[in-house]
Order: C-alpha cells, then sequence, then structure tokens
C-alpha cells in the first residue's frame, strides 16, 4: 500500500479548511419486526431445526436438545427464514438464551441461498443462566431470501439450548444526509477496507481490530482505511466512528484525498483507551472528488497496541445516483455475429402482445429479409415482455447486417462461417491473463493487459513461497505460488481451480478423442499465446499445468495432521483493497485449512493430468499421479472435513459439506488413468454413477461435480464394459437433450431455466456448463439430425451476447 504522507503544510490547509459547522439530519423511520413467534407460546412455528436436533416449545421457550459430536457448528442448528436483507436498513436483533452447560454457540443472519453472505455472524457464550443479547448491523445486501440461524455443532457433549424473546426488527431511514462509507459497521467482514502495516487485521466481535507493530517512527507507516469516496465541494460533513486502542496510542483520524498530494480536509490526533468511545467530528469539503478516502493513521506509537473500530460513518454530500445499466437497443441480437447455415434468432423487448413486422438490412441499407415476430409473453427471469425472431433462413455471409421492428434496430453484426473461429484462442487466453507468480508479457496478450509478477515475495509483497497457515491451523509453511487468481482478490482457492482445470484438461482430452476433431490438432503447441509456447506441448495442457502444479504445492506434507489432504484455500489475512495490482498487495498470505472437498479436487485434476501428461512429460505425470493417489486416500481416511462457511475474512469460503461428487468424481479420474478395480468399485458404488441427478437445471459448478465423471467415463476410451459405457453415454444424450428442450423454451434462448426476477448466482459461467453436454455427441453418437448442430449453435450465440442485460 502506497504510504500517505501528511506535511506541516498540508496540516495548515487542513486547519484553515475545518468549520464548526455541525451537520444534523432529520430522519423519520419506520420499525419493522421479522420474527414471526419469538415467544414461542405453545408452539414452535415457524422455526426450523436440522433432523438431529428436535425442538419444543418448553415453558414458553424454544428448547433443543444438541447432541455431542459434531464435527462443525452448522451441523446442528435452528432458524427462521423469510427475513429480508436491504441494503441500508438498520437492524436490531435481540434474544434470550441459554444452555445446561457452558457453550459457545454461533448467530448468523445471511443470505440463504449462494453464496451465503453474512451480515450478522457472532460467537455467543451461553451458561445455564438466561442472558439477553442484542446486536445491531445493516443489511448490506438486497434480498428477500435472508435467514436468522443459531449454530449450535462442535460441542463434545450434549446439552439444551433454550431461547425466548427473540426480536430481529429492521428500520428504514429516509430524509436525513446521505452516508458515505460502505460497511461501516464491519458486518461484511474487512469488505471495502484496506489495512498496511499492521501486523493483522480482522473482525473480532463485530469491530475491525488490527494489531499494530511498536516503533513505526511516523502515524501514515501503518493504517487501516476506505478508497473512492466521494466528496461535495462546500458540502457539509459529520465523521464518526468509536474507536478504542489497547492499552493505549494516540491514532490520526483523517478525512484525505486518496492520491498524490494526499491532501487533507479532515485530521484530528485522537488519544484512545482500552474503553471503547464514541468520536464525531465536522468540517466543509473544499472540492469536488470521487477519489478521497478515511484513512485511521495507527503508527507512530513506541509500544504495540490493538486497534479496534467500529460504526465508521462520514454523513454529508450527494447520494449516490442509481445504476441504470446501458442495455442498448431493444432488439437483442448476437453481436458477435451468426454461422450462414447456423440458427439465427433475437429477441424484442416490447410492451406489444401482437405479432410486429421485422427487416433485416444488409450493410448498405437493402432490406434482405423480413417477417413476423413471435410474441412469447413475460420472460419470468427479466420479467420482460418479449417477442423472438427467427430469420434462420436467411445465409448469405457478409457484415454490418442490422435488424428492425418495434422502431428499433439492432447494433451491427455479421454472418460468417468464421465467426466464432476467434472464441476459441480468445476464452482460452484468459488464464494466462490471471496466473499469479510470473511477469504477464504485453508482447504476448497486449501491452494493456502486462505487469510484473505478483506475490513472489517482491516488496511490497510478503510472497506466496512460504506462507504460514491461519494461527491455529498447522505449524508449517509451505511454498503455493503459481496459479491463477481467482478474481481481483488475489485469493487463490482450491475447489474453484481445480474445477476450471478439469475444464482445461476435459477441453483437450475432448478434442483428442472426438472422431471429428482431427487428434486435437486445433489445440496443438502454438495455439495460444503463452510462454511456454514451441516447447511440443500443447499450450492448452501448459495453462492447465500452471493452476496443476499449485494444487499439488497446496498438499499437506507427510509426517503432519491430515497430510495428503489439501488445504482448502489460501489469501490475504483480510480483503483485498481493489482496485489493486498483485504486485501491490502488502497483506500476510494465509494457508486456510484442508478440506475433503479440497483434497478430492487436487485428485481428480491430478489424476486426469497424469494421463494426458504422460505423453509429453513422464516425470510430471508420475508425479501428478503421486499426488492424486495420496490425496484420494487422505480424503477417504478423512471423508468430512468440512470448509468452514464463515471463514470469509480476506475470500470467500467455498464451504460444501456433501463431497459425495466430488468422491465420485476423483474415483472416475483414477480409474481412467490406472484401470485399477478399487477405483472402480468406489465409482460403480456411487449412488452418483446411476442417477439422474448428476445433470442439474443448471449444469455443474464447483459445489457439483459428479457430472464431470460421468461425462469423461462416457466419452474417454477405458476398460468399462460396452453395455456399462453404453448406458452412461445414453445418459448424457438425454442430459443433453433436455437442455436443448429447456432452451428451446426460453424466449432468450437460455439452456436453463430462470428464476423470477433473476437467474443464479454465476449465470454466464453456468450457462457454459450446460455446453459439456452438447459437445460429447461427436464421442458419444454419430449427428442424427440437423437439429443438433443448430442447437448447440444457439447456445453459444447466447453466450456471447444475446442476454436480458445486453443487447
Amino acid at each position: 500500500m502506497t504510504r500517505r504522507p501528511i506535511t506541516a503544510i498540508l496540516a495548515v490547509l487542513s486547519a484553515a479548511l475545518l468549520t464548526a459547522t455541525a451537520l444534523t439530519a432529520t430522519a423519520h423511520a419506520e420499525v419493522v419486526e421479522h420474527i414471526d413467534n419469538g415467544t414461542f407460546e405453545g408452539n414452535t412455528t415457524p422455526w426450523w431445526a436440522t433432523a438431529n436436533t428436535p425442538i419444543a416449545s418448553v415453558d414458553d421457550r424454544l428448547c433443543a436438545e444438541v447432541p455431542g459430536g459434531q464435527a462443525n457448528p452448522w451441523d446442528a442448528s435452528i432458524g427462521h427464514g423469510d427475513i429480508p436483507l436491504v441494503d441500508g436498513d438498520a437492524y436490531r436483533l435481540t434474544f434470550t438464551a441459554s444452555a445446561t452447560a457452558p457453550v459457545t454457540i454461533r448467530a448468523n443472519v445471511q443470505l440463504d441461498e449462494v453464496p451465503y453472505t453474512t451480515v450478522l455472524s457472532r460467537e455467543v457464550a451461553l451458561t445455564a443462566t438466561p442472558q439477553t443479547f442484542t446486536y445491531d448491523f445493516g443489511g448490506s445486501l438486497d434480498s428477500d431470501n435472508g435467514v436468522f440461524t443459531f449454530q449450535l455443532g462442535g460441542s463434545a457433549d450434549p446439552f439444551t439450548f433454550c431461547l425466548d424473546d427473540v426480536s430481529l426488527t429492521s428500520e428504514t431511514t429516509g430524509g436525513g444526509a446521505p452516508e458515505q462509507i460502505e460497511n461501516g459497521d464491519f458486518d461484511d467482514g474487512t469488505s471495502g477496507w484496506y489495512s498496511y502495516g499492521t501486523t493483522s487485521t480482522a473482525v473480532v466481535d463485530g469491530r475491525n481490530c488490527s494489531e499494530v507493530p511498536g516503533g513505526l517512527a511516523n502515524p501514515w507507516d501503518g493504517g487501516v482505511g476506505q478508497n473512492g469516496v466521494t466528496l461535495v465541494a462546500d458540502s457539509a460533513y459529520t465523521f464518526s466512528f468509536d474507536a478504542s486502542a489497547a492499552p493505549g496510542a494516540t491514532v490520526r483520524a483523517t478525512v484525505q484525498l486518496g492520491v498524490d498530494p494526499y491532501t487533507s480536509y479532515l485530521s484530528r490526533d485522537v488519544a484512545l483507551t482500552a474503553d471503547t468511545q464514541r468520536l464525531e467530528f465536522t468540517f466543509t469539503s473544499p472540492v469536488d472528488t470521487e477519489q478521497a478516502q478515511v484513512a485511521f493513521q495507527v503508527g507512530g506509537n513506541a509500544e504495540a497496541y490493538t486497534f479496534c473500530l467500529d460504526n465508521v460513518s462520514l454523513l454529508g454530500g450527494e447520494e449516490e445516483p442509481p445504476y441504470v445499466p446501458e442495455t442498448g437497443p431493444r432488439v437483442r441480437v448476437n453481436q458477435v455475429g451468426y454461422l450462414p447455415s447456423g440458427p439465427k434468432g433475437a429477441t424484442v423487448v416490447t410492451t406489444a402482445t401482437e405479432a410486429l413486422p421485422w427487416q433485416l438490412k444488409n450493410g448498405a441499407g437493402t432490406v434482405v429479409a423480413s417477417g413476423q415476430t413471435t410474441p412469447r409473453g413475460t420472460d419470468q427471469a427479466s420479467g420482460q415482455n418479449v417477442h423472438s425472431v427467427d430469420f434462420t433462413a436467411f445465409k448469405t455471409a457478409g457484415s454490418d447486417y442490422t435488424l428492425t421492428a418495434d422502431g428499433e434496430t439492432s447494433h451491427p453484426f455479421a454472418i460468417s462461417a468464421d465467426v466464432f473461429k476467434q472464441l476459441r484462442s480468445d476464452s482460452l487466453q484468459f488464464f494466462y491473463a490471471q496466473r499469479s507468480g510470473i511477469e504477464i508479457d504485453g508482447g504476448l496478450i497486449g501491452e494493456q493487459y502486462a505487469r510484473p509478477a505478483g506475490h513472489l515475495g517482491v516488496a511490497p509483497n510478503k510472497g506466496d513461497t512460504d506462507v504460514p497457515c491461519q494461527p491455529g491451523v498447522c505449524d508449517y509453511r509451505l511454498d503455493v505460488r503459481g496459479g491463477w487468481y481467482d478474481a481481483g482478490d488475489h485469493g487463490k482457492y482450491v475447489v474453484n481451480g481445480g474445477i476450471a482445470t478439469a475444464q482445461l484438461l476435459g477441453t483437450f482430452e475432448r478434442t483428442k478423442t472426438a472422431p471429428t476433431a482431427g487428434g486435437g490438432a486445433a489445440l496443438a503447441d502454438s495455439s495460444l499465446r503463452v510462454p511456454e509456447r514451441g516447447n511440443g506441448v500443447p499450450d492448452v495442457l501448459d495453462e492447465a499445468r500452471w493452476e496443476l502444479e499449485f494444487l499439488i504445492r497446496m498438499q499437506v506434507p507427510a509426517g503432519k495432521p491430515l497430510a495428503g489432504m489439501a488445504h482448502h484455500k489460501m489469501h490475504d489475512a483480510n480483503w483485498t483493497g481493489i482496485p489493486m495490482q498483485p504486485e501491490d498487495d502488502p497483506q500476510q498470505r494465509e494457508l486456510h485449512r484442508p478440506s475433503t472437498a479440497a483434497t478430492l479436487n487436487l485428485a481428480a485434476t491430478a489424476a486426469q493430468g497424469a494421463r494426458l501428461f504422460a505423453p509429453y512429460d513422464a516425470a510430471f505425470a508420475a508425479k501428478a499421479l503421486t499426488a492424486a493417489k495420496t490425496a484420494y486416500a487422505a480424503a477417504k481416511a478423512n471423508p468430512a472435513v468440512y470448509a468452514d462457511p464463515q471463514d470469509g475474512n480476506g475470500g470467500g469460503s467455498y464451504s460444501d459439506n456433501d463431497v459425495t461428487d466430488e468422491f465420485y468424481w476423483a474415483a472416475a479420474e483414477l480409474y481412467l488413468t490406472t484401470g485399477e478395480a478399487p477405483y472402480l468399485s468406489d465409482l460403480t458404488a456411487s449412488p452418483h454413477h446411476t442417477s439422474a441427478d448428476v445433470f442439474g437445471s443448471t449444469g455443474f459448478g464447483w459445489g457439483s461435480t459428479a457430472a464431470l465423471g460421468r461425462l469423461d467415463l462416457a466419452t474417454v476410451p477405458s476398460g468399462l464394459a460396452a453395455a456399462e459405457r453404453d448406458r452412461l453415454r445414453a445418459s448424457v444424450l438425454a442430459a443433453a437433450d433436455a437442455y436443448l428442450t429447456t432452451q428451446a423454451g426460453q424466449a432468450y434462448g437460455l439452456p436453463m431455466p430462470g428464476h423470477r426476477g433473476a437467474y443464479f448466482w454465476g449465470p454466464t459461467a453456468t450457462s457454459s456448463t450446460t455446453w459439456w453436454y452438447l459437445r460429447p455427441r461427436s464421442t458419444c453418437r454419430e449427428p442424427r439430425s440437423t437439429a443438433t448442430a443448430p442447437s448447440r449453435a444457439s447456445t453459444t450465440s447466447w453466450a456471447a451476447t444475446r442476454s436480458t442485460s445486453r443487447t
């Protein structure tokens, strides 16, 4: 993190800018109760509980019999659903609880669907004496699908948990000054906040607490803050926060420009003690800027201390205008283009309920085709009234075509046999730009993507070559360099990386084994722009290896607890400041505890990699196979080590407490690579081997991987009996046909259904996985009709750009 200097000149300027103007805000509020039956008078409806935790109304209290010996807190839970979570609303949770034995439970308010984001998570220490607990927090999400839960598992011994007087209210406030701070109550962890110069920063009991070393020469040598704050010239602001320092320290609270020259608009040195203080300051901004920051400069103290912060607020200025997406013309086409002999569909957003005329014009403006739209009614996911246009019959190649209907004209598009030719390499090229631990060469992919190597231990990076575990997880350090960054936060996750690696390996293997694919010639060496091109290895395998090497490095060393398993993830100790280049990240990187899901991802991908690398690098293939077998054995020995869904500080939790699908996938890949009977026995014994549920309505994903095993068993040559392989192939083809049927019923041509008002988490990625069921047709059977290829092309057409919000 770039240091934020304060000079004497700037301090004088700051003092001149401060005013004594107090900012007052009038507001009206409506308090809404979200708990039905919080007093349990005679019944517990509508509260629910896990099957192992019976609940009943006892003396007008909800009492739950909690079993002992559960591995995780969430293994025994009770809860109340249908909690609306509204960004900006103020919430208050109050309850009275007790337990027959001293125990610590967890109270959560969170999203009740993937990714299960928490807005409140508190550890609650209980005794036999009923105690009343109250927590204030912000909604920080916009969803009607929230849930309030008590996670009661994890105790060695059984106990009785009793609950009463539960209230969860929200308050909608309007008419006051707008809030400029995001996540000022830290209910969303440290999201939106940066830290530097501290030894650790984490949310503890709802407060952002940082361990600050002593001896930092200047206040700005360590800090906690938030960037991207908007200030409006001549507007009055109130800056307030709760803070403490134990055993005591002086901290500088500032509102300043977040880029050079870091001009200060408010600067106060605050003497803090171990007791939390509420502090408030007012000032008037002299400038218009969207690059201000709130910063707490914590250096300059002789002794180390703990700095804690909560309820940070900056009121004033203007409301951020609502985001209005630019969706372009109401005639939605594939802007990339269409194949001459393929399907050509478009969607028209309109209020009309009767068919409308449409015209297709060439680049010269001449009408070359025309017809009538087909009314489709209201599309469930988008809520839009839509019509479909089918101009498949027009097959003349050309560019700059446009489609006009209902007074709107689409963006221009092409009709060409080569329209998707570049898609293969462009889509695969993405992974190189995401690499960690290597310089990204602009000469290969464009100077706009060039950057130095990240996380190799070059200051300010702490590096990924000698990474410790989270406190209490392990006593060793690992070299976990390489791999791909999952997103802008620089985290590296085994379950995400595993499924991405499997798809790269599968792309090559499917191309290699398909009778119509020329043995994989299209994915040969030098087909991508990667540093390894020209080494005699197909470039897609080189790219997959970059991640696979990282996955192997995440394996727990021999002789250590859980040896052979894979650490679930590694990332910064706190959320990465965004935007931030990887080479500028100053935070400590940490390994998180191993999980069975991650271990099986390693087993599956390493096994598949072993058979594909064997012709090119026998030594690496052997190394990968050893890692795969070791991981699989470790997973069988530890079949229920799950990632903590609350482990979300600094990175996503990606928790998964059903790993039967990963066991099936890993056994399948190991059998296909080795042909060994134990793996065949395991995979055939799995319920996923015969169940049709492996092909879900939304494809596969990191938390649902059984389909990967089924697809490879159906397409990769093996010792499976012919009848068994035919059965598997038939199941894949049936799934493909089901997706095509779904696609035909969707006005926007999606191969999966949407939900009312929305799709689901990661719809673009999910839609692309459905292609995998369509791709094996050339391997599973000969083409049987001309309908197959157009339907597949139509799926590609939607993904290229024809969607509800893009044009």
